[in-house]
């Protein structure tokens, strides 16, 4: 040691030296604070601001999660069924033919079909979020809103017949989804009670 000092006081503890907590102080000044500034009773928890705090997470904070897992879910759906049509299709092939084909019908699969669920979430996660500022809460309306108004959009480009059909589809899966997860809700809702 460069001043002959014990190895404590080279890791910046100043030895001998305690604060009022019986822990020691520290020379460093990146280290040397007074616990006396963190109060027990604060929120162990920081909140961004809009967000809904204790009561959860709010759709914008929701969002993010819902379109990376959406994206996963349906690049693992693809490939598996790339893998199913892989399979069926080479079966007239052997060796590295095969391989590389079945790697061309995983990765294709996977990325379309991610890709697809992808965009579908981005755009059923936007729709609720916006609904939800705009209606100032956020309730089972939002989501059968979004999910139909999702259904609609995704499939405008199929004509009105398509898209008439995306909308039902839209409607039909998040009414099932808030049946399955939310019927006190949507009893109470309907009864009024």
């Amino acid at each position: 040691m460069a001043s002959g000092g014990s190895k404590a006081e080279s890791l910046g503890v100043a030895a001998g030296q305690a604060s009022g907590l019986g822990t020691p102080s520290y020379s460093s000044p990146y280290l040397n604070f007074d616990p006396a500034y963190i109060t027990p009773n604060d929120s162990d928890y920081l909140y961004l601001e809009g967000s809904t705090g204790d009561a959860g997470r709010g759709r914008f904070e929701l969002m993010f999660n819902t379109i990376g897992g959406f994206t996963a879910a349906g690049g693992i759906i693809g490939g598996l069924n790339g893998a199913y049509a892989g399979l069926q299709a080479t079966q007239s092939l052997s060796g590295s033919a095969r391989r590389t084909q079945m790697i061309n019908f995983i990765a294709k699969r996977g990325a379309s079909w991610g890709q697809m669920c992808g965009v579908v979430s981005l755009m059923y996660s936007g729709i609720g979020t916006i609904l939800t500022k705009l209606r100032g809460h956020d309730d089972e309306l939002n989501t059968v809103a979004s999910g139909t108004l999702t259904g609609l959009l995704f499939k405008s480009t199929a004509g009105a017949r398509g898209c008439a059909k995306g909308g039902l589809a839209g409607l039909s899966v998040t009414t099932a989804y808030i049946l399955f997860t939310s019927k006190d809700r949507v009893k109470s809702m309907i009864t009024g009670r």
